[in-house]
């Protein structure tokens, strides 16, 4: 993506990824990260650029394989009544939430398991509802502040 630095896009790689197999899996983001771990996270995150190469559906399955990832209850896509944001649109959404909150490159993957796993994803998983399109800078504010404001 043009204007970002090189870890910058690997976030939104990872991010985009942790979406797609939540989507996959009907799993929230906070079940995605503990399931893959702090440790396969840095690795698929440093790993970005040679991932981000391939076929996301067949990364997404070996994770999934690799870190036993089952099934799980939560769909957000069949209750949406709009239109489904993309994996990729909201994936630049949590990166520009992460980079807001902690701009240092080296501790994206703590941040990035810190918000997702906070209660403003539920929030953003409600296609019905306008969080996940609003401005980056009032998304941050509202889990800043905790609330929806």
């Amino acid at each position: 993506m043009e204007g970002e630095s090189k870890e910058e896009n690997d976030l939104f790689f990872l991010c985009s990824l942790i979406e797609y197999i939540s989507r996959k899996t009907n799993n929230h983001k906070e079940n995605v990260v503990k399931m893959i771990g702090r440790d396969f996270l840095t690795k698929i995150y440093n790993l970005a650029d040679v991932y981000h190469s391939e076929n996301i559906e067949k990364i997404s399955d070996e994770i999934i394989e690799k870190s036993n990832i089952k099934m799980g209850e939560y769909d957000i896509i069949s209750k949406c009544e709009y239109r489904i944001p993309s994996y990729w649109e909201i994936g630049k959404v949590y990166k520009r939430l992460i980079t807001m909150v902690n701009g240092d490159s080296n501790k994206y993957i703590d941040t990035l398991i810190e918000i997702l796993s906070s209660w403003i994803i539920e929030k953003i998983d409600n296609y019905n509802s306008s969080l996940y399109y609003e401005n980056p800078d009032y998304i941050y504010e509202c889990y800043i502040q905790g609330k929806i404001i």
